[in-house]
């Protein structure tokens, strides 16, 4: 790793303290609440069943991102974000 890529990396680490300290804002955050999960789902029509294994999570993940004793991360966060901003071409992509 040359020094100028090692510098931005300890810059990053010290800005995610920062962050994390909330010393500074993140440059973008997205959450979504239980409530918001859930509306996802009922927007599209679909059990908890049927939407969980559309998204190939079990239903017990689903169960705990809806009632809040988890928070989706990552893929999971950006399907739901697909899911909520164009339900009906995300579960077309998806069922193909």
């Amino acid at each position: 790793m040359d020094e100028k890529m090692f510098d931005e990396l300890v810059n990053s680490i010290r800005e995610a303290g920062k962050i994390q300290r909330g010393e500074k804002r993140a440059a973008r955050t997205f959450k979504f609440t239980p409530l918001n999960i859930k509306k996802i789902r009922l927007k599209t029509g679909l059990s908890q069943s049927k939407f969980s294994a559309l998204i190939h999570v079990s239903v017990d993940t689903l169960q705990n991102w809806e009632q809040g004793r988890r928070v989706p991360r990552g893929p999971a966060l950006a399907l739901l974000t697909i899911l909520y901003h164009d339900p009906v071409h995300a579960i077309q992509a998806l069922r193909e």
